[in-house]
């Protein structure tokens, strides 16, 4: 019988937030700012289909919205999350949540937004230019670098998250 004989080594380091990201908004800006940037030193590249891939791309990405239901006594009666795929379908869905007069009578209680129990997640898939590609994984909490080879990836964009007063 065959064994698997491993060909790589994949690594992946982590970075907890001391503070979480305060605001989908400035999350946003800093994914945004990742591939416009390409602080990592990234390259694009044309698939074999002759397709052209950009140096930093987004490669998942989803946001959970929080609405707590309460009653006057700010008593928490019930929860309502829901995962959208954008920041655009993100915000539209929990303005719809908040707005929705039949929902909150069902409910028995007011809505209200709970900012600091909603998550995003974003990530973002870099090409190095030794033609490895690896992952940077963006949270509220934590920043996740993964399928990495070489520890001089490592280094830049823990270099990168360093200059960068919202991932301390």
């Amino acid at each position: 019988m065959a064994d698997f004989v491993p060909t790589t080594v994949n690594r992946t380091a982590v970075r907890d937030l001391a503070v979480p990201i305060a605001s989908v908004t400035s999350f946003n800006t800093l994914i945004q700012s990742v591939i416009d940037d390409n602080p990592f030193e990234c390259v694009g590249y044309t698939t074999r289909a002759g397709q052209t891939v950009s140096a930093v791309v987004r490669n998942r990405e989803h946001y959970t919205a929080k609405v707590n239901f309460l009653d006057d006594d700010g008593k928490r009666l019930g929860t309502i999350s829901i995962q959208s795929p954008t920041i655009a379908a993100f915000n539209a869905n929990a303005t719809e949540i908040l707005n929705n007069a039949a929902l909150a009578a069902a409910m028995g209680g007011e809505a209200v937004r709970n900012g600091p129990a909603e998550t995003y997640y974003a990530q973002l898939k870099c090409h190095d230019p030794s033609g490895d590609d690896y992952y940077v994984t963006f949270t509220r909490k934590t920043v996740r670098l993964s399928s990495y080879q070489d520890e001089a990836i490592r280094t830049r964009v823990e270099t990168w998250a360093d200059t960068v007063g919202t991932l301390e």
